[in-house]
Protein backbone atom coordinates (compact mmCIF):
# COMPACT_ATOMS: atom_id res chain seq x y z
CA UNK A 1 0.00 0.00 0.00
CA UNK A 2 1.49 3.13 -0.98
CA UNK A 3 1.71 6.03 2.04
CA UNK A 4 1.62 9.79 2.04
CA UNK A 5 5.26 11.05 3.72
CA UNK A 6 3.76 14.29 4.39
CA UNK A 7 2.61 15.82 7.87
CA UNK A 8 -0.64 17.86 7.77
CA UNK A 9 1.82 20.89 8.69
CA UNK A 10 3.96 20.37 5.50
CA UNK A 11 0.98 20.63 3.40
CA UNK A 12 -0.43 23.41 1.49
CA UNK A 13 -3.92 24.04 0.15
CA UNK A 14 -2.48 25.57 -2.98
CA UNK A 15 0.42 22.27 -3.59
CA UNK A 16 -0.62 20.70 -7.10
CA UNK A 17 -1.53 17.71 -6.26
CA UNK A 18 -1.41 16.43 -9.65
CA UNK A 19 2.43 16.57 -8.85
CA UNK A 20 1.90 14.05 -6.05
CA UNK A 21 2.39 10.51 -6.35
CA UNK A 22 -1.15 9.55 -4.66
CA UNK A 23 -2.34 5.97 -3.50
CA UNK A 24 -4.81 4.44 -5.75
CA UNK A 25 -8.52 4.97 -4.73
CA UNK A 26 -10.41 2.78 -2.42
CA UNK A 27 -12.81 0.29 -4.05
CA UNK A 28 -16.45 -0.50 -2.66
CA UNK A 29 -17.24 -3.65 -1.24
CA UNK A 30 -19.82 -5.40 0.83
CA UNK A 31 -19.20 -5.87 4.65
CA UNK A 32 -21.97 -7.70 6.24
CA UNK A 33 -24.64 -6.15 4.04
CA UNK A 34 -23.69 -2.66 3.82
CA UNK A 35 -20.96 -1.24 1.23
CA UNK A 36 -17.22 -0.05 2.48
CA UNK A 37 -14.02 0.70 1.87
CA UNK A 38 -10.79 -0.86 3.57
CA UNK A 39 -9.89 2.58 5.49
CA UNK A 40 -12.80 1.45 7.70
CA UNK A 41 -12.67 -2.17 8.06
CA UNK A 42 -9.14 -2.63 8.48
CA UNK A 43 -9.37 -1.72 12.02
CA UNK A 44 -12.61 -3.41 12.50
CA UNK A 45 -11.93 -5.82 16.07
CA UNK A 46 -10.69 -3.36 17.38
CA UNK A 47 -13.11 -0.44 16.45
CA UNK A 48 -15.64 -3.06 18.11
CA UNK A 49 -13.70 -3.14 20.71
CA UNK A 50 -13.69 0.49 21.64
CA UNK A 51 -13.98 1.06 25.28
CA UNK A 52 -16.66 3.60 25.76
CA UNK A 53 -17.29 5.95 28.80
CA UNK A 54 -20.75 6.83 30.41
CA UNK A 55 -20.02 10.82 29.76
CA UNK A 56 -18.95 9.96 26.13
CA UNK A 57 -21.09 12.28 23.80
CA UNK A 58 -20.60 10.44 20.06
CA UNK A 59 -21.84 12.53 17.10
CA UNK A 60 -23.56 9.85 14.41
CA UNK A 61 -24.63 11.06 11.34
CA UNK A 62 -24.48 9.45 7.69
CA UNK A 63 -21.35 11.33 5.64
CA UNK A 64 -21.94 15.13 4.66
CA UNK A 65 -24.64 16.19 6.75
CA UNK A 66 -23.43 18.52 9.42
CA UNK A 67 -21.24 16.21 11.08
CA UNK A 68 -18.15 19.05 11.86
CA UNK A 69 -21.02 21.46 12.32
CA UNK A 70 -22.17 19.91 15.09
CA UNK A 71 -18.75 18.69 16.19
CA UNK A 72 -17.64 22.15 16.29
CA UNK A 73 -21.29 23.48 18.43
CA UNK A 74 -20.43 20.67 20.97
CA UNK A 75 -16.86 21.73 21.20
CA UNK A 76 -17.02 25.20 21.78
CA UNK A 77 -20.15 24.69 24.18
CA UNK A 78 -17.97 22.13 26.66
CA UNK A 79 -13.89 23.54 25.85
CA UNK A 80 -14.91 27.32 24.11
CA UNK A 81 -13.90 29.15 27.28
CA UNK A 82 -11.76 26.22 29.24
CA UNK A 83 -9.43 25.41 26.69
CA UNK A 84 -9.19 28.67 24.29
CA UNK A 85 -5.99 27.48 22.95
CA UNK A 86 -7.57 23.85 21.40
CA UNK A 87 -9.46 26.24 19.84
CA UNK A 88 -6.46 28.17 17.58
CA UNK A 89 -3.89 25.06 17.76
CA UNK A 90 -5.77 22.21 17.26
CA UNK A 91 -7.90 21.29 14.07
CA UNK A 92 -11.54 20.33 14.79
CA UNK A 93 -10.94 16.19 13.49
CA UNK A 94 -8.25 15.59 16.13
CA UNK A 95 -10.20 17.26 18.84
CA UNK A 96 -13.36 15.00 17.81
CA UNK A 97 -11.62 12.00 16.30
CA UNK A 98 -13.28 10.00 13.09
CA UNK A 99 -13.76 7.01 15.36
CA UNK A 100 -13.89 4.22 12.89
CA UNK A 101 -11.19 5.94 10.34
CA UNK A 102 -7.60 4.23 9.75
CA UNK A 103 -6.49 6.40 6.91
CA UNK A 104 -2.91 6.02 5.20
CA UNK A 105 -0.38 7.76 7.21
CA UNK A 106 -2.18 9.25 9.74
CA UNK A 107 -3.43 8.07 13.87
CA UNK A 108 -6.54 5.52 13.57
CA UNK A 109 -9.28 7.62 15.12
CA UNK A 110 -9.67 4.87 17.35
CA UNK A 111 -6.48 5.42 18.88
CA UNK A 112 -7.12 9.31 19.01
CA UNK A 113 -10.58 8.81 20.91
CA UNK A 114 -8.42 7.12 23.34
CA UNK A 115 -5.88 9.21 23.60
CA UNK A 116 -8.28 12.36 24.11
CA UNK A 117 -7.51 14.37 27.32
CA UNK A 118 -11.06 15.89 27.34
CA UNK A 119 -14.28 14.76 29.23
CA UNK A 120 -16.65 14.36 27.74
CA UNK A 121 -14.57 12.77 24.99
CA UNK A 122 -16.38 13.64 22.01
CA UNK A 123 -16.25 11.39 19.09
CA UNK A 124 -17.71 11.01 15.61
CA UNK A 125 -19.07 8.16 13.52
CA UNK A 126 -20.44 7.52 10.13
CA UNK A 127 -21.50 4.01 11.42
CA UNK A 128 -25.11 2.93 10.24
CA UNK A 129 -26.68 1.82 13.84
CA UNK A 130 -26.12 -1.76 14.26
CA UNK A 131 -22.21 -1.36 13.16
CA UNK A 132 -21.92 1.13 16.31
CA UNK A 133 -19.50 -0.84 19.11
CA UNK A 134 -21.85 -2.40 21.54
CA UNK A 135 -20.16 -0.38 25.12
CA UNK A 136 -21.69 2.46 23.70
CA UNK A 137 -24.98 1.44 24.63
CA UNK A 138 -24.05 -0.68 27.62
CA UNK A 139 -22.34 2.53 29.13
CA UNK A 140 -25.59 4.40 28.08
CA UNK A 141 -23.36 6.93 26.38
CA UNK A 142 -25.21 10.07 24.63
CA UNK A 143 -25.68 9.95 21.20
CA UNK A 144 -26.64 13.02 18.78
CA UNK A 145 -27.60 11.69 15.12
CA UNK A 146 -27.42 14.58 12.61
CA UNK A 147 -29.70 13.82 9.54
CA UNK A 148 -29.53 15.50 6.14
CA UNK A 149 -32.39 15.51 3.58
CA UNK A 150 -31.31 12.74 1.09
CA UNK A 151 -31.20 15.05 -2.31
CA UNK A 152 -29.13 18.06 -0.70
CA UNK A 153 -26.81 14.61 0.84
CA UNK A 154 -26.14 13.03 -2.23
CA UNK A 155 -25.40 16.39 -4.03
CA UNK A 156 -22.95 17.33 -0.98
CA UNK A 157 -21.70 13.52 -0.82
CA UNK A 158 -20.74 13.93 -4.68
CA UNK A 159 -18.81 16.61 -4.86
CA UNK A 160 -16.88 15.18 -1.09
CA UNK A 161 -15.69 12.52 -3.16
CA UNK A 162 -14.63 14.29 -6.07
CA UNK A 163 -12.11 16.33 -3.57
CA UNK A 164 -11.04 13.75 -1.49
CA UNK A 165 -8.78 10.50 -2.70
CA UNK A 166 -9.12 7.71 0.03
CA UNK A 167 -12.66 7.96 -1.39
CA UNK A 168 -13.83 5.98 -4.00
CA UNK A 169 -13.94 7.47 -7.88
CA UNK A 170 -17.44 9.02 -7.74
CA UNK A 171 -17.78 9.04 -11.40
CA UNK A 172 -20.13 11.58 -12.97
CA UNK A 173 -23.13 13.06 -11.15
CA UNK A 174 -25.76 11.13 -12.89
CA UNK A 175 -23.58 7.75 -12.33
CA UNK A 176 -23.22 8.80 -8.58
CA UNK A 177 -26.79 9.50 -8.55
CA UNK A 178 -27.60 5.81 -9.25
CA UNK A 179 -24.66 4.58 -7.05
CA UNK A 180 -26.69 6.92 -3.65
CA UNK A 181 -30.13 5.71 -4.97
CA UNK A 182 -29.08 1.64 -5.00
CA UNK A 183 -26.61 2.24 -1.49
CA UNK A 184 -23.46 1.72 -3.42
CA UNK A 185 -21.63 4.49 -1.16
CA UNK A 186 -19.51 4.03 1.63
CA UNK A 187 -21.38 3.92 4.46
CA UNK A 188 -23.98 2.26 2.99
CA UNK A 189 -27.71 2.95 1.65
CA UNK A 190 -28.85 6.89 3.24
CA UNK A 191 -32.06 5.39 3.30
CA UNK A 192 -31.04 2.03 5.90
CA UNK A 193 -28.82 4.96 7.69
CA UNK A 194 -31.42 7.63 8.57
CA UNK A 195 -34.06 4.98 9.61
CA UNK A 196 -32.22 2.47 11.43
CA UNK A 197 -31.04 5.41 13.81
CA UNK A 198 -34.27 6.42 13.62
CA UNK A 199 -35.92 3.35 14.95
CA UNK A 200 -33.19 3.22 17.39
CA UNK A 201 -34.52 6.70 18.95
CA UNK A 202 -37.87 5.21 20.08
CA UNK A 203 -35.83 2.65 22.45
CA UNK A 204 -33.03 4.35 23.45
CA UNK A 205 -33.58 7.18 25.14
CA UNK A 206 -30.24 8.65 25.66
CA UNK A 207 -30.43 9.55 21.83
CA UNK A 208 -31.14 13.30 20.05
CA UNK A 209 -31.99 13.23 16.56
CA UNK A 210 -31.51 16.48 14.84
CA UNK A 211 -32.25 17.32 10.78
CA UNK A 212 -29.29 19.31 9.45
CA UNK A 213 -32.50 21.91 7.81
CA UNK A 214 -33.52 22.81 11.07
CA UNK A 215 -30.36 23.90 12.32
CA UNK A 216 -30.21 26.00 8.92
CA UNK A 217 -33.23 27.16 9.57
CA UNK A 218 -32.86 28.43 13.24
CA UNK A 219 -29.28 27.35 14.55
CA UNK A 220 -29.71 28.94 18.08
CA UNK A 221 -32.71 27.53 18.75
CA UNK A 222 -31.80 23.97 17.72
CA UNK A 223 -28.43 25.11 20.36
CA UNK A 224 -30.87 25.48 22.68
CA UNK A 225 -32.55 21.80 22.07
CA UNK A 226 -28.77 20.26 22.25
CA UNK A 227 -28.36 21.98 25.95
CA UNK A 228 -31.42 20.92 26.98
CA UNK A 229 -30.39 17.32 25.79
CA UNK A 230 -26.77 17.78 27.39
CA UNK A 231 -27.68 19.25 30.91
CA UNK A 232 -25.94 22.19 29.48
CA UNK A 233 -27.46 26.08 30.81
CA UNK A 234 -24.55 28.32 28.41
CA UNK A 235 -24.88 31.99 29.69
CA UNK A 236 -26.25 34.60 26.83
CA UNK A 237 -23.09 35.86 26.31
CA UNK A 238 -21.84 32.35 26.10
CA UNK A 239 -24.76 30.83 23.74
CA UNK A 240 -23.90 34.23 21.19
CA UNK A 241 -20.29 33.34 20.78
CA UNK A 242 -20.71 29.75 20.35
CA UNK A 243 -23.31 30.69 17.82
CA UNK A 244 -21.43 33.36 15.65
CA UNK A 245 -18.56 30.90 15.56
CA UNK A 246 -20.11 28.17 14.67
CA UNK A 247 -21.89 30.20 11.38
CA UNK A 248 -20.79 28.75 7.73
CA UNK A 249 -18.94 31.92 6.74
CA UNK A 250 -16.92 32.00 10.25
CA UNK A 251 -16.05 27.81 9.62
CA UNK A 252 -15.39 28.06 6.45
CA UNK A 253 -12.73 30.60 6.90
CA UNK A 254 -11.12 28.90 10.11
CA UNK A 255 -8.31 26.80 9.72
CA UNK A 256 -8.86 24.47 12.35
CA UNK A 257 -12.91 23.91 11.14
CA UNK A 258 -12.41 24.18 7.14
CA UNK A 259 -10.11 20.76 6.92
CA UNK A 260 -7.41 22.78 4.78
CA UNK A 261 -4.78 20.91 6.68
CA UNK A 262 -5.54 17.35 5.37
CA UNK A 263 -3.50 16.04 2.73
CA UNK A 264 -5.99 13.45 1.28
CA UNK A 265 -8.19 16.54 0.16
CA UNK A 266 -8.27 18.79 -2.96
CA UNK A 267 -9.91 21.92 -1.91
CA UNK A 268 -8.94 23.21 -5.56
CA UNK A 269 -11.38 20.43 -7.01
CA UNK A 270 -13.90 21.24 -4.00
CA UNK A 271 -13.64 23.03 -1.02
CA UNK A 272 -14.53 20.64 2.05
CA UNK A 273 -16.67 23.16 2.93
CA UNK A 274 -18.54 23.81 0.36
CA UNK A 275 -22.13 25.81 0.20
CA UNK A 276 -23.69 24.60 3.54
CA UNK A 277 -27.17 25.54 1.55
CA UNK A 278 -30.23 23.54 1.75
CA UNK A 279 -31.87 23.00 -1.59
CA UNK A 280 -28.16 23.03 -3.38
CA UNK A 281 -29.87 19.53 -5.41
CA UNK A 282 -31.78 22.02 -7.15
CA UNK A 283 -28.73 22.96 -9.22
CA UNK A 284 -27.75 18.92 -9.96
CA UNK A 285 -30.96 17.51 -10.30
CA UNK A 286 -32.63 17.38 -13.62
CA UNK A 287 -36.00 17.13 -14.02
CA UNK A 288 -35.04 13.39 -15.04
CA UNK A 289 -33.22 12.46 -12.48
CA UNK A 290 -36.00 13.95 -9.94
CA UNK A 291 -38.89 12.14 -10.90
CA UNK A 292 -37.18 8.62 -10.47
CA UNK A 293 -35.78 9.57 -7.50
CA UNK A 294 -38.92 10.69 -5.86
CA UNK A 295 -40.51 7.12 -6.93
CA UNK A 296 -37.65 5.75 -5.46
CA UNK A 297 -37.77 7.32 -1.82
CA UNK A 298 -41.30 6.84 -1.73
CA UNK A 299 -40.84 3.03 -1.74
CA UNK A 300 -37.65 3.21 0.87
CA UNK A 301 -39.20 5.76 3.23
CA UNK A 302 -42.55 4.38 4.60
CA UNK A 303 -41.96 5.74 8.22
CA UNK A 304 -44.51 8.41 8.26
CA UNK A 305 -42.95 10.05 11.67
CA UNK A 306 -39.59 10.66 10.34
CA UNK A 307 -39.80 13.70 7.64
CA UNK A 308 -37.62 15.39 5.75
CA UNK A 309 -37.72 18.57 4.25
CA UNK A 310 -35.77 19.90 0.73
CA UNK A 311 -36.05 23.37 1.33
CA UNK A 312 -36.39 25.84 4.14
Amino acid sequence: MQHYSMTPSTFDQDLDMSQMELPPRPTLFDFHGVSMIKHVTENWDSIQNFKARPDDILIATYPKAGTTWVSYILDLLYFGQTFPERQASIPIHERVPFLEISAPSRPSGKDLADQLPTTPRLIKTHLPVQFVPKSFWEQNSRIIYVARNAKDSAVSYFHFNRMNITQPEPGDWSTFLKDFMEGKMVFGSWYDHVNGWWEKKQTYSNLHYMFYEDLIEDCGREIDRLCSFLGLSPSAEEKERVTNGVTFDNMKANKMTNYSSVPVMNHRVSPFMRKGKVGDWKNHFTVAQDEPFEEDYKQKMKNPTLKFRTEV
